[in-house]
């Protein structure tokens, strides 16, 4: 039974796949089982592509709860989630199962709430134009929250970046849950701030994911890890999965001395001892380090010294392995006491500068430290220098000489060491800048400047100037400056040793002809509108001498002279390139072009036909919009001699091919930001091609042909109802029953009739309508009138005395005697068939349906 269902249904889809396979080919992608549980939702994210030649929409779209295929009826069964067809009304947010999908390739389908009897699969039914497919989708709706999967690396130690992953195979949009992560003794929850939570909804995996990422510690080691499914709605844990860490780390060591202080006097013995705190794995084996240094054959967990002296002073380690690495303790200084050593002096810098602060210190090996100290200068203690940093804030030259010092502790006093000689030196002394130059210093002239100085210890060994912002290095004393800038920053130099020491200042107050000479707008601020005020300003920055004067040019051509140019009221014409002219004693300087813009609405606005205002209809014309504009023309609209707009934008119109219909006047609109103006008409004339002159003049020709055709026809009708009229007349004055003949059905008689025709051709009547009175025999109501017309047919009484009609055959000629006759008709086998009307005196006998008709042949 259970391979019964998945047979049938793989029957069926090879069914359709076989009735359809000429057309097209289905390819549905989506995740193989989704997870859900009861009162939750679930997203089936859906594409589908159909490979045919067509591009058909979906038309119909059904989803079926666990389907079944019906042999018998060749279709699917089951209970139908979801129903929808062309077009589509889109998704009901108060339905349960909504379609999130589209006609083209997107099948993604959203049920909320899922319930527990959802639990199986179900079936996407979708049909397109001559194409279905069905696709089944596991789903596994459990009753309770779906549990979580805590992913472990291979491998965690201690300061080793480790990520761990709390898996949960769902994700819903919209349903409100959260991964949380707690660790046993992290009471502030300090791993919540390092979590990441990443959701994957894809055709290929659903799935909802926090990592923690941290560097775990040794104390983190065998504690527990839990990570939690929070609903933040209802504020509830919906599940949980917890694991224990194994934190690999290298051993945790202490010391513990014996005595604790670790502090003896030299010869005496001490005992230190490494404690293991913590170790994962085990430890395999100690050693033991000084200062760094590992000690040979001590590999016990406790290290003895014997009869210490102060080399073996320092600080003490151990140190264990296991398979992660190896660990250390905190370093244990061992202080072993013993007297000072012999002192000596150390002097920062055995050559000091006069003036500065000289720091001397008496060194001297002791434990404990020396308390007291005695300096000594050239031989002499120095009174009241006990300490063992000997200052002099500001050496003097006195001050030079040899020191030396003793030390001393509570074991003893040390001996006098080696002297040291402090060597006291100064910077050049009486530094000057002299100005060589004679008379006062123009632009572009040669100066030369000399650095001098009183004194120095050691002697000068370089010179060094500071000009233009930078220095320069220089063995001599003397600087020559090659045409000597208008800027030139006052100048100083220094004479150095060891230490510079630099002269006072120099200004070389050099003259120069207006520099920086500049066009400034003052009124207005802004742009320029043609009318506005305009003030001009010329301005610069420096002038050595600062006596100056002022001149205008335009273009090039020389305006005025002042610092000022004004229009009271500038035009477009005022628009132009303006330079400024300043000059003093030594010389003019020009300032750059100033463009002084003119804004302005468009003027001498027309419109330019080209290539001529007469064209040819079939050829080109291009009717272009010219116009004076500042700033430049935005939009140009075009109108007709109607003045509609023609809703053309551009600058030019062009009319590719030109037709007559384009003949008359055109106008065009400019518009900037400054206003809209139009221009006057401007005619263009297009005239006839000669094809078009001969088609016309054919046309004319045919409709004055037409037109005389018709009068001529007009005056013969006219004529003929003339003689129809007058005959009329005769026939009603003739006899007092009279028939006319009403047209109801033509017919056409076969050509094979007898040649004895009664009615022949009559040349008088050939434009008139032929009348012929017939009498009926005289009745008991009818009375004849005088005059009646007779015929053979109708003299002498008859002998019955009813209403019977007595017809006359009448046929024609061969060569055709009647108007309703049409000799060139293709119907000449037809019949005409005329109903005789009886307008007599007395009562109009009853129709009857046997009547006979005059055959006109």
């Amino acid at each position: 039974m259970h391979l019964l269902g998945p047979s049938l249904l793989l029957l069926a889809n090879i069914l359709e796949y076989l009735a359809f396979s000429d057309s097209s080919k289905w390819r549905v992608e989506h995740p193989h089982t989704l997870y859900s549980w009861e009162g939750a939702c679930v997203w089936i994210p859906c594409t589908y592509t159909v490979y045919s030649g067509r591009k058909d929409e979906l038309e119909e779209l059904i989803v079926y709860r666990n389907y079944k295929y019906d042999e018998a009826t060749k279709s699917f069964e089951g209970l139908i989630l979801y129903n929808d067809t062309k077009p589509w009304k889109g998704p009901d947010p108060l339905e349960r199962v909504q379609f999130l999908g589209d006609q083209r390739s997107n099948c993604t389908i959203h049920i909320n709430p899922v319930l527990e009897e959802d639990d199986g699969w179900l079936g996407l039914r979708m049909i397109k134009k001559n194409s279905k497919w069905m696709e089944r989708i596991d789903l596994n709706v459990s009753k309770t929250p779906l549990p979580l999967q805590i992913q472990l690396p291979p491998e965690i130690q201690e300061f080793r970046e480790a990520t761990l992953t709390c898996l949960l195979n769902f994700s819903c949009p919209g349903y409100n849950i959260q991964l949380q992560w707690s660790l046993e003794g992290d009471p502030g929850g300090s791993l919540k701030e390092r979590a990441i939570t990443l959701t994957s909804l894809t055709t290929k995996t659903i799935s909802t994911q926090s990592k923690l990422t941290f560097q775990p510690r040794w104390t983190q080691h065998g504690k527990n890890l839990t990570c939690q499914l929070w609903d933040r709605k209802a504020e509830q844990m919906l599940s949980k999965a917890t694991v224990l860490l194994d934190v690999k780390h290298v051993p945790k060591l202490k010391i513990e001395g014996s005595p604790k202080e670790v502090n003896v006097t030299e010869g005496e013995s001490v005992t230190m001892t490494c404690q293991v705190i913590s170790s994962n794995p085990e430890v395999r084996n100690i050693a033991w380090l000084k200062d760094g240094t590992r000690l040979r054959e001590q590999k016990t967990s406790t290290l003895t010294l014997f009869s210490v002296t102060k080399k073996m002073s320092g600080k003490y380690q151990c140190e264990a392995f296991n398979d992660v690495g190896s660990g250390q303790s905190d370093a244990v200084v061992l202080q072993v006491y013993y007297a000072p050593e012999p002192s000596r002096v150390e002097i920062f810098s055995s050559t000091a500068k006069e003036g500065d602060q000289v720091v001397m210190t008496c060194m001297s090996l002791a434990n404990p430290p020396p308390t007291n100290y005695t300096w000594y200068h050239n031989g002499v203690a120095v009174p009241g220098r006990t300490s063992k940093i000997f200052q002099i804030p500001a050496v003097l030259l006195s001050q030079a000489g040899k020191y030396s010092c003793m030390a001393e502790n509570r074991l003893g006093s040390s001996q006098i060491g080696q002297e040291t000689e402090l060597d006291i030196q100064y910077a050049p002394k009486e530094v000057t800048t002299v100005i060589e130059n004679p008379m006062r210093i123009q632009e572009g002239d040669t100066v030369t400047l000399s650095c001098n100085y009183s004194s120095s210890n050691p002697g000068v060994t370089q010179y060094v100037w500071n000009f233009q912002g930078s220095q320069m290095k220089q063995p001599h004393e003397v600087l020559i400056i090659q045409k000597v800038a208008w800027n030139t920053r006052p100048i100083t130099c220094a004479a150095c040793n060891q230490w510079c020491s630099w002269a006072p200042i120099v200004n070389l107050d050099v003259q120069y002809a207006p520099k920086d000479v500049r066009v400034q707008q003052i009124i207005p601020s802004s742009e320029i509108r043609s009318g506005n005020r305009v003030r001009l300003e010329c301005n610069f920055s420096s002038s050595r001498p600062r006596d100056v004067r002022f001149f205008w040019k335009k273009n090039g051509i020389f305006l005025k002279e002042g610092k000022e140019l004004s229009f009271d009221s500038v035009s477009p014409e005022d628009a132009g390139n303006y330079n400024c002219f300043v000059n003093n004693s030594i010389g003019q300087t020009m300032s750059e072009a100033r463009t002084l813009q003119v804004l302005y609405a468009p003027r001498m606005l027309h419109v330019a036909i080209s290539p001529k205002d007469q064209v040819m209809e079939g050829k080109k014309a291009i009717l272009t919009c010219e116009s004076d504009a500042n700033p430049p023309v935005l939009q140009y609209t075009w109108f007709d001699w109607k003045n509609q707009n023609l809703h053309h934008y551009d600058q030019m119109l062009r009319l590719d091919p030109v037709k007559i219909q384009h003949s008359g006047a055109y106008r065009c609109e400019a518009t900037n930001q400054l206003g809209r103006v139009q221009s006057p008409p401007s005619t263009l004339t297009v005239y006839y091609s000669p094809e078009t002159i001969g088609r016309r003049v054919a046309v004319g020709v045919g409709f004055c042909l037409a037109t005389l055709l018709l009068a001529f026809w007009g005056v013969k009708l006219q004529r003929s109802w003339k003689r129809i009229r007058s005959q009329q007349g005769l026939q009603e004055s003739s006899s007092g029953q009279s028939f006319f003949v009403r047209k109801q059905k033509v017919r056409r008689a076969p050509l094979s009739e007898e040649p004895n025709s009664l009615g022949c051709y009559n040349p008088v009547m050939e434009d008139a309508v032929s009348y012929a009175a017939l009498r009926f025999p005289v009745g008991d109501n009818d009375t004849p009138r005088t005059g009646d017309a007779r015929t053979l047919e109708t003299e002498g009484p008859s002998p019955n005395t009813d209403d019977t009609v007595t017809y006359s055959v009448l046929k024609k000629c061969r060569v055709g005697d009647y108007e309703n006759v049409l000799p060139n008709s293709p119907e000449d086998e037809g019949i005409h068939y005329s109903e005789l009307v009886h307008l007599g005196v007395g009562e109009r006998p009853q129709a009857q349906e046997a009547v006979e008709y005059v055959t006109l042949k």
